[in-house]
């Protein structure tokens, strides 16, 4: 008989544990089954799902960024459940996890004898994702002589299969991921500059783990509930100042990091208390100063970004608002908790008014 996995709320120290469900603001750790995966319930974590949410009825390509280990797999899953293509397939291809001679039939399949070792027909994942969503994850590792192809594909919706000149036409919805600064790649020349802009059509920047310190409780809860059910383990306890020590390291590896660990300490408990898996028992704490909070800077940036393409029109069908996909009053209260108004001069701050036009507008005080 399996041993039973006791885990209840009332008996680990130093955290709260949610049911699954997708209430915003209640404090819960645990998302919908649209977010399966995904645990968490800070202001960051929850901002991205908001974008997620914004994006996935839509047939556009998403690019999604931030450091190894944060999760881009889980977003990109989350992004193809809640769209109309939720039901057809979903594709999933490591670029930088395929030798080069063999990324492109992997991409576009090939015919027999299109080369040696060729020995039947392939069929690409383009092909295998048809009418579904394909994840491209770190994209920054596609090689250069590739990336016209996949450039034309996305522009065209078409392509051939390696050894053959018969063109096949497509119906899929790119997601791409990658830990690599892609602008940087561009201005030294080892990324497609249209292909980035092709790319870049609707960004999400993920939060490393140190700036949703508030997550690691229920992440770390979540993960000894996985493995010890795995394990057929139980662990009763999580002692709160091995949670202290989770919550001021660093987390260099992020969410993957964590759960590496949090496997490592399941396997060595015995007697319903979780050890200190971490190798320093007493981990320098890192201070998260406002220049590192680079998910904030991000979405500053993109909203300025549909702010100034729009003329600093907040609402109506060609303000920013619509662009981004929001509400218009909460794009307004984000540009106010950002600090956004419109520059007019070295010394003139702004305000919002309304034009006249019904098309709210940032104006000069």
């Amino acid at each position: 008989m399996a041993t039973q996995n006791i885990f209840s709320p009332d008996r680990i120290e130093g955290m709260h544990l949610g049911r699954s469900d997708n209430s915003r603001g209640n404090g819960e750790g645990l998302l919908s089954e649209d977010f399966k995966g995904i645990v968490g319930s800070s202001d960051s974590l929850l901002e991205v799902l908001d974008l997620v949410r914004v994006v996935a009825p839509t047939d556009s390509t998403v690019l999604i960024e931030g450091e190894t280990g944060t999760g881009k797999e889980l977003i990109a899953q989350a992004i193809h459940n809640i769209s109309a293509r939720c039901g057809r397939p979903f594709v999933k291809l490591n670029c930088s996890a395929i030798p080069f001679d063999l990324l492109e039939s992997e991409l576009f399949g090939h015919e027999k004898g299109a080369f040696t070792g060729a020995v039947a027909q392939k069929i690409g994942r383009f092909e295998m994702a048809d009418t579904g969503t394909l994840f491209l994850d770190e994209i920054g590792d596609l090689p250069l002589a590739l990336q016209p192809k996949l450039l034309r594909v996305l522009q065209e919706q078409e392509f051939e299969r390696l050894g053959s000149g018969r063109t096949h036409r497509i119906n899929v919805r790119l997601v791409a991921a990658t830990h690599r600064d892609l602008t940087e790649m561009v201005a030294k020349k080892e990324f497609r500059s249209d292909l980035y802009y092709r790319l870049n059509v609707f960004p999400v920047l993920l939060p490393p783990l140190r700036e949703r310190r508030e997550d690691i409780p229920q992440l770390a809860a979540h993960f000894v509930e996985v493995f010890a059910r795995r394990m057929g383990k139980r662990i009763d306890r999580i002692p709160q100042d091995i949670l202290d020590a989770f919550i001021s390291y660093s987390w260099p590896g992020n969410v993957r990091e964590l759960q590496n660990l949090i496997e490592r300490a399941v396997i060595r408990s015995n007697n319903g208390v979780l050890p200190n898996p971490l190798p320093d028992k007493n981990p320098v704490t890192v201070t998260v100063t406002p220049s590192q909070n680079m998910f904030r800077d991000s979405t500053r940036a993109l909203i300025l970004h549909a702010l100034r393409e729009t003329g600093w029109v907040i609402g109506g069908p060609r303000g920013a608002a619509a662009r981004l996909g929001l509400v218009r009053t909460t794009l307004i209260a984000k540009m106010k908790k950002l600090g956004i108004s419109r520059p007019v001069d070295q010394t003139e701050t702004t305000d919002l008014g309304e034009n006249v036009e019904g098309e709210e507008v940032a104006i000069a005080k």
